[in-house]
């Protein structure tokens, strides 16, 4: 086994909280697309505000990301597996700064209020009232969505492998254990 160094302790937790956040976010915007009446709205009055953290999350993420250099990966992993590695987590954090700023935009162009914590607090218009533009933002804001899912689950599946089949620490190296799985 490969002795791997660890992600700081900032990084696991913001990875952790995240990583909470952004799975209750596409859970609850699946169940938020697939229900009518009251269901609908206590989710939405959910999904608005965490979206905007989970947007201040991933610029603090980012900063600090650029600033502080992850852990490198095994040498012996295969040149396509790390390059697959940097592709995925640059898609990540673009999910993660993207769609809140489609959502934020979407509602705009909507002529939609956007409160955070009832209506003590409203997010400015990003965008001018266009329900043409509120369109096409809320089809696209439905493919990423289900695009960074898509991705969560290869993230988690590569995660796993990394735990369970090659043992090589990188799973270790955000989990915080010192022994493998």
């Amino acid at each position: 086994m490969n002795a791997t160094p660890s992600f700081s302790p900032v990084a696991r937790v913001l990875h952790w909280l995240m990583a909470v956040m952004i799975l209750s976010m596409l859970f609850i915007g699946i169940f938020m697309a697939s229900s009518l009446g009251p269901s609908y709205h206590r989710l939405v009055s959910l999904h608005r505000p965490l979206g905007i953290a989970i947007l201040v999350l991933a610029l603090l993420r980012l900063t600090y990301r650029l600033r502080h250099a992850p852990p490198p990966l095994p040498n012996d992993l295969p040149a396509v597996l790390k390059l697959a590695a940097k592709g995925s987590h640059i898609l990540l954090y673009a999910l993660m700064i993207a769609l809140p700023l489609v959502g934020w935009g979407m509602l705009s162009a909507g002529g939609y209020p956007i409160p955070l914590w009832g209506n003590a607090v409203l997010l400015p218009p990003i965008l001018p009232h266009n329900p043409a533009v509120w369109s096409w933002l809320r089809s696209i804001h439905t493919v990423l969505a289900f695009t960074l899912f898509g991705l969560v689950l290869a993230h988690i599946g590569a995660a796993l492998f990394h735990g369970l089949i090659r043992r090589d620490g990188v799973l270790q190296s955000m989990t915080g254990r010192k022994t493998p799985l």
